[in-house]
């Protein structure tokens, strides 16, 4: 049987325009942030490279969303990445985090400008201090998707991001993508962590305001 209501079309009644006040595990990351304790281990010829990295990121409500019956809050964001002492864009990021109150989902999307997307997923409760979200090149729905080149010579087969909300206001995270390097027999982790600190807060979402 389908997990789904059989009326696809009605959208749910008396929905609340605050989204700063439904977001789950996710409100406590709404804002602007900077870390400057970044740690990148990314595939070299000579082997694996460690890169120290500064992050901005901001994180904004955006206006409730619906499918028909589903009903979704989230954060539209956008990640800046340096190495340290540079101007340069090391890493650049935009996407959503998504929050579905009915089935406790989270939902995380990604897009760099490298020819590459991802949709990743994961169960939390609404209060979690920690949850994870995954994504697989096999999973038709939560899956990633990238260009011709990236597929032959860095195929990425898994990504996984885990975050944790801590009791000081800060929040963290730690990224492991999985890739097959072309000639090379074993996967690479691809492994990213960083530790934000606020800098600002949210902006309320355009309904809200």
């Amino acid at each position: 049987m389908s997990e789904f209501a059989t009326d696809i079309y009605t959208e749910p009644k008396d929905i609340d325009v605050h989204t700063l006040r439904n977001l789950g595990p996710l409100r406590a990351m709404a804002g602007v942030w900077e870390g400057h304790r970044g740690l990148d281990v990314k595939p070299k010829a000579e082997g694996p490279k460690k890169q120290a990295y500064v992050e901005h990121i901001a994180l904004q409500p955006i206006d409730p969303q619906t499918n028909g019956p589903q009903l979704l809050y989230g954060l539209r964001y956008h990640t800046f990445i340096t190495k340290p002492d540079q101007v340069k864009t090391y890493h650049d990021q935009v996407g959503y985090w998504l929050w579905e109150p009915a089935t406790e989902t989270i939902i995380h999307t990604l897009t760099i400008p490298r020819g590459q997307v991802v949709m990743a997923s994961g169960k939390a409760k609404p209060d979690a201090k920690e949850f994870e979200v995954v994504a697989t090149h096999v999973d038709p729905h939560f899956g990633i998707r990238s260009s011709p080149f990236l597929d032959h010579a860095f195929k990425t087969v898994s990504f996984t991001i885990k975050v944790k909300i801590n009791d000081d206001g800060t929040w963290g995270y730690e990224e492991d993508t999985v890739l097959m390097i072309r000639g090379k027999s074993e996967p690479f982790h691809h492994t990213d962590r960083n530790l934000l600190n606020k800098l600002a807060e949210p902006t309320p979402n355009p309904l809200a305001a």
